[in-house]
């Protein structure tokens, strides 16, 4: 898996997250998804390279709440690479079951229902 190391965006700064973001108006998660991985790693997709593997409804231990879509790719057009040092200090390749220990916990609780074969997770609302 691709992870990115946060730094200076003052919202999880220093924990490893999956390349991802927020939609735009008039946008779908698929269209986001390829928006984001160009904007973050520099890679071009195609709504066909996505493959839907989960959706998370997480809450963290704050109250703060957020819908997560985790889509698989396994193909993609160029080499990732950190394309926003500004928000981010590094991107690195990690095994899928082999976490770094700062890794944002949303992101972990999602991998993890992925590895299991769960399309969905509810995580912290009891």
């Amino acid at each position: 898996m691709l992870l990115a190391q946060r730094s200076g965006t003052g919202y999880a700064d220093g924990w490893w997250n999956l390349p991802s973001g927020k939609l735009e108006a008039d946008e779908t998660v698929a269209e986001a998804a390829i928006r984001e991985g160009f904007e973050e790693i520099g890679v071009e997709l195609a709504e066909g390279d996505l493959e839907f593997v989960h959706l998370i409804h997480y809450r963290n231990h704050l109250g703060d709440a957020r819908l997560g879509v985790f889509f698989a790719v396994k193909h993609w057009k160029g080499e990732p690479y950190n394309a926003e040092p500004h928000k981010c200090s590094a991107v690195e390749w990690f095994p899928l079951d082999d976490f770094p220990a700062n890794t944002y916990p949303y992101t972990v609780e999602g991998l993890a229902a992925y590895r299991r074969g769960v399309p969905f997770n509810a995580v912290g609302w009891r």
